[in-house]
C-alpha cells in the first residue's frame, strides 16, 4: 500500500512536510540574523501586494492551471450526482464547517492560549482555506485513490469556475462575521490575479500546445517539464514569509499547533461527509474518493495569496494559511489510506 501510494507523489511532493518545516525554520533563521533580508524585500509592494511573493505564487498557480481540461465539461450530464455532492460540500458546507469550528477552538477551547486579537486574525485565515477548495494536488489523491481521471477533471473543471463566483462573496461574508474588516476591491484583485490570470494563462497554453503538438506531447511531455516548479514556488515563498513572520512564531510556537488542530478536525469532517454522501447516493468509488479528497484538501496556494494580499506576508492570518500547508500531505495520505481500505463500501 505505502509503495503504491508514494508511486503517484514527485520526490519533492512526498516529502512536502519536511520540506515546509525546513522553509519554515529557513526563514525564520533569516528573519532572525539577516533582518535586513526580508526589509528589501518588503520594499517591492503594489496595491499592498508583494511583487515577489505575487510572481513565486504565479509560478506555484500556472502548472496546476494546465491541467485543467475545460472541455471535459460537456459530460457532465451523463452522471451528475458526483458533481452535486462536490459542489454543494465545498461550497454550502465547507466554508461554514471550517469558519464554525475554527472559531470554536480559537476563541472557546483555546481561549487561555490565544488572545482575541490573534484568534481574530487566525479565524480569518481558517476562512480563507475554507472557501478555498483543492483544484490541483486533488488529482494526485485522485490518482492515489484510483479515481475515475476524466471524472476527476471535471470536478476539478467546475470547482475553478465556481471558486471564480463564489470564493470572494463568502470569503468576504465570513470575514465580516468575524469582525474582519476588508477591501472588497483588494479581495476581488486578488481571486484576478492568481486565479483568473493563471487559468486564462493555462487555458490558452494548453490550446496552442495542444494544436500543434498534439494532446499526447502536451500530456506527455510538456506538462512534465515543469516537474517540481509549484512545489518549488511553495517552497521559496515560505521562506520569505516566514522571514516575515519570525518574531509572532518565536514568541508563540505552541500557537503552530493550536492552529492545525482545528485545520485538521475540518479535513476529517468534511472528507467524510462527502464520502458517506457518495456512498449513500450509491456512487462507484472511483468518483466517491476524489469528491471527498476535493472537499478535505484544500486550493492553500489561493489561500496563502489571497492572505497576502489582504493582510500582508507577516500577518497571523498569512501564517495560518501556512500552517494548512504544514497539516495538508500527511492528512491527506492518511484520508488516502482510508479510501483505499474502505473501497470495499462501494461495490455494486
Amino acid at each position: 500500500m505505502k509503495k503504491n501510494e508514494n508511486a503517484g507523489i514527485g520526490f519533492f511532493e512526498r516529502y512536502l512536510t519536511i520540506w515546509v518545516i525546513l522553509c519554515m525554520a529557513a526563514g525564520l533563521l533569516i528573519g532572525k540574523f539577516l533582518p535586513s533580508v526580508p526589509a528589501f524585500l518588503g520594499r517591492f509592494e503594489y496595491a499592498n501586494v508583494s511583487v515577489p511573493i505575487a510572481v513565486l505564487i504565479w509560478v506555484m498557480i500556472y502548472p496546476m492551471m494546465l491541467k485543467v481540461d475545460f472541455r471535459s465539461i460537456r459530460d457532465v450530464g451523463k452522471n451528475p450526482k458526483g458533481l452535486f455532492v462536490t459542489w454543494i460540500t465545498n461550497w454550502l458546507i465547507k466554508p461554514f464547517t471550517m469558519f464554525g469550528i475554527a472559531s470554536l477552538f480559537f476563541f472557546v477551547i483555546f481561549k487561555a492560549f490565544i488572545p482575541a486579537e490573534l484568534a481574530k486574525d487566525y479565524l480569518a485565515g481558517a476562512a480563507l482555506l475554507g472557501a478555498a477548495p483543492c483544484t490541483a494536488m486533488v488529482f494526485v489523491w485522485s490518482h492515489l485513490t484510483k479515481g475515475n481521471p476524466a471524472y476527476t477533471v471535471v470536478q476539478v473543471a467546475t470547482n475553478d469556475l465556481i471558486i471564480l463566483i463564489a470564493f470572494t462573496p463568502i470569503v468576504a461574508f465570513l470575514l465580516g462575521v468575524g469582525g474582519v474588516s476588508i477591501p472588497w476591491n483588494t479581495l476581488i484583485l486578488s481571486v484576478v490575479l492568481f486565479v483568473v490570470i493563471p487559468l486564462v494563462g493555462g487555458a490558452l497554453t494548453r490550446r496552442i500546445i495542444t494544436k500543434h503538438k498534439g494532446v499526447d506531447y502536451f500530456q506527455n511531455s510538456f506538462i512534465p517539464k515543469f516537474g517540481n516548479i509549484t512545489v518549488a514556488g511553495l517552497l521559496l515563498t515560505l521562506v520569505i514569509i516566514f522571514s516575515f513572520q519570525g518574531n509572532v512564531i518565536l514568541e508563540n510556537p505552541l500557537h503552530i499547533v493550536l492552529i492545525a488542530v482545528p485545520l485538521v478536525i475540518q479535513t476529517f469532517l468534511i472528507f467524510f461527509i462527502a464520502y458517506f454522501a457518495s456512498r449513500i447516493l450509491k456512487l462507484p468509488h472511483d468518483i466517491a474518493a476524489p469528491a471527498g479528497m476535493i472537499g478535505a484538501s484544500n486550493f492553500f496556494e489561493l489561500a496563502v495569496a489571497v492572505a497576502i494580499a489582504l493582510f500582508g506576508a507577516q500577518s497571523p492570518v498569512a501564517l495560518t494559511t501556512i500552517v494548512g500547508v504544514l497539516v495538508e500531505v500527511p492528512v491527506m495520505l492518511t484520508l488516502v489510506k482510508i479510501a483505499n481500505k474502505t473501497k470495499g463500501w462501494f461495490d455494486q
